[in-house]
């Protein structure tokens, strides 16, 4: 299994990357490649240097690599309430590749994370809505809120949103690709729906 991550984002440090990474950690034995979208920079889209130019050599490479994923992993950097400009260019780049959909219609595990509580809901809005429409296949979505309280060293480390994450990659993994996962009972039988574990009742 081939999975390709991608950060919506630029920063170098971005938290969005972070994300992605301990994600595609949740998928054993699998090929995890992480993309960078400093490494796919090219000139803002405009019709006059896609007539002069044609499709930059780094957009060709980048459709390339998503066309060799079985899964994409994306994480969206929310900017003013949509995506940041980074990932749009390379995304109008993308659907102009000829005999092609953007992201290539690869099944998609779409997720957002922001310092904020609102975890990038308008960015994980927006794309729900176009990328089906650019023919891919949202097949399931996760935000994380208040990032820099929840996520600690490479992994979540709210109980509730580790286990929600989980459990939407286990069901990727039985119901998309048939594979067998860990038992993710690392919650030790606990109901996690109580506050980080108190007074956790066995399911």
């Amino acid at each position: 299994m081939k999975i390709v991550g991608i950060p919506g984002s630029n920063s170098r440090n971005s938290i969005n990357k972070n994300l992605v990474k301990y994600a595609s950690t949740l998928f054993e034995n699998a090929k995890t490649e992480i993309l960078d979208l400093n490494d796919f920079e090219v000139d803002i889209y405009g019709i006059d240097k896609e007539l002069a130019s044609g499709i930059p050599f780094k957009i060709q490479e980048l459709s390339s690599i998503i066309d060799a994923a079985d899964l994409l992993i994306i994480s969206l950097a929310e900017h003013n309430g949509t995506y940041s400009v980074a990932f749009k260019n390379v995304y109008d780049w993308l659907s102009r590749v000829p005999n092609r959909k953007s992201l290539g219609s690869k099944p998609i595990l779409l997720m957002a994370t922001s310092p904020g509580g609102r975890g990038g809901l308008g960015v994980i809005q927006a794309a729900q809505s176009r990328f089906p429409r650019d023919g891919s296949e949202v097949i399931d979505v996760f935000s994380l809120p208040n990032f820099n309280d929840n996520f600690s060293e490479s992994e979540i480390k709210n109980v509730k949103l580790r286990t929600e994450l989980i459990k939407k990659v286990n069901g990727i993994k039985k119901n998309h690709f048939k594979m067998h996962y860990k038992d993710d009972g690392f919650t030790c039988g606990i109901d996690v729906s109580k506050d980080d574990c108190g007074d956790a009742i066995e399911y």
